[in-house]
């Protein structure tokens, strides 16, 4: 059965609207001889057919339900509550698009509305917008917010070098050259390197090693120069770490996967972004706001920035447009579900887990762990043999996804492995890695 959406007279119809007579005419400027190729393709099937043969092929595909995974370095598999796609799946929030008009939007308003008012309790911060497309471009975001602030008298930006490298090569594309980005390798080099023209500091915490920061001390560097600080973070840590917003951070960003969106090969995900209130009309996205009505009643609109924000691209302080909006009612249902008790435990689950895992392994006689620092739930693991190597024997021989090849992205680290923890990996499956990783070792 093949579904035609159009019938004969709605198409003779178009037709005669664009001032052709046949379909063909509108391909009359494409050579002739490449018009029509020969595609070669197989026979038509119906439906079942189709899908019968999609299932046997994804059949070859790693199911992270049925396989233990111990993959993060950005993005994690973390348990999600059903209530959140029940949600998502509502007509009025999965259709909805740019809720220009609050008379017909109160729904979808009041969702970013909540949403902005969570993000700012986990990071400790005034403001949040609604949204970024993930976690690298907010932090782009916050370069760029941070030039305009300036006005262009600071065009340096120092970075440590413990960021996730995906998330500093998006900065450099948005940036160009519109400013000099340094990396710096420790707050001692920090010291060194800031100066009158440095516009921000970027540090990550947990950093992308897995460690964690102590933001409190870049931040007084900044401020000691006159710079802003930007903190990247994994919003479960905030579940049991401090607000970066209470250790003198500026700027908050990070990647709101974590918060009750799947994996989905890498998209669509979430960048939250929140600041100070006295940069709130320099920061891009979003905002919704609480006003009343004339009854006195409570009602959200788009506020602080102007409709030129987001359609005039020389009106706009970004170029973002569309809003994340789903996404970002995803992360709002799923923090409503789990309340703060359910979040702080989530958090803490992660963070014995990964601590529970980390002395496991580090007991083995040929595996190691790299750092003796504090970390949330990533650890890196160094190995006897490259890390590619391990994830190759963990899949084929245990069925394990293993941890992050950190020589994929890090020069010299190829035997080094980036272990992620979640509340997702039971102690069974943890054993059950160390198991196999002593297996390796013994070969």
């Amino acid at each position: 059965m093949v579904y035609i959406p159009h019938t004969e007279a709605e198409r003779k119809a178009m037709l005669r609207t664009v001032g052709v007579g046949q379909i063909g005419e509108l391909f009359e400027d494409i050579p002739e001889h490449v018009r029509y190729p020969d595609l070669e393709l197989p026979r038509p099937c119906t439906e079942m057919e189709a899908i019968a043969e999609l299932s046997e092929i994804s059949s070859f595909n790693v199911n992270h339900q049925d396989t233990p995974v111990f993959l993060g370095a950005g993005a994690y598999r973390h348990y999600i509550p059903a209530v959140v796609d029940t949600i998502l799946q509502r007509g009025e929030f999965l259709t909805a698009y740019t809720p220009y008009q609050p008379e017909v939007s109160q729904g979808t308003l009041q969702a970013i509305y909540e949403y902005q008012s969570m993000i700012c309790a986990l990071t400790g911060m005034d403001v949040a917008n609604a949204s970024h497309y993930d976690g690298a471009t907010a932090l782009a975001e916050a370069a760029i917010m941070a030039l305009q602030i300036y006005r262009g008298k600071r065009t340096n930006i120092l970075v440590l070098d413990t960021v996730h490298p995906h998330y500093l090569q998006t900065m450099k594309t948005y940036l160009q050259d519109a400013a000099e980005i340094q990396n710096a390798s420790s707050i001692e080099e920090l010291r060194l390197k800031i100066d009158d023209n440095t516009a921000l500091v970027v540090v990550q915490s947990p950093d992308y090693l897995g460690r964690l920061r102590h933001i409190e001390s870049f931040g007084d560097v900044a401020r000691g120069a006159g710079a802003l600080l930007a903190a990247v973070v994994n919003p479960i840590s905030l579940g049991m770490i401090k607000a970066p917003g209470d250790s003198g951070a500026d700027i908050v960003v990070g990647e709101g996967q974590p918060l009750g969106i799947p994996l989905s090969y890498g998209g669509p995900y979430l960048g939250f972004f929140a600041t100070r209130n006295k940069h709130v009309r320099r920061m891009s996205g979003r905002i919704v706001g609480e006003a009343k009505d004339i009854d006195g009643n409570p009602g959200y609109v788009l506020t602080l920035s102007t409709r030129e924000q987001h359609i005039r691209r020389e009106r706009a302080t970004s170029n973002i447009c569309t809003n994340q909006g789903l996404m970002a009612l995803a992360a709002t249902v799923y923090l409503a579900a789990l309340g703060k008790n359910g979040f702080e435990q989530v958090s803490k689950l992660c963070y014995h887990r990964a601590h529970y895992a980390a002395r496991e392994i580090g007991d083995l006689d040929s595996f190691s762990i790299a750092y003796d620092e504090p970390f949330f739930n990533e650890f890196v693991v160094e190995c006897p043999i490259a890390a590619r190597d391990v994830n190759e024997q963990l899949l084929d021989n245990w069925g394990i996804i293993g941890g992050r090849d950190l020589g994929e992205d890090l020069s010299g680290m190829e035997n080094h492995m980036l272990v992620a923890v979640t509340e997702m990996n039971s102690r069974d499956q943890i054993d059950q890695l160390v198991s196999a990783l002593e297996e390796i070792s013994n070969a």
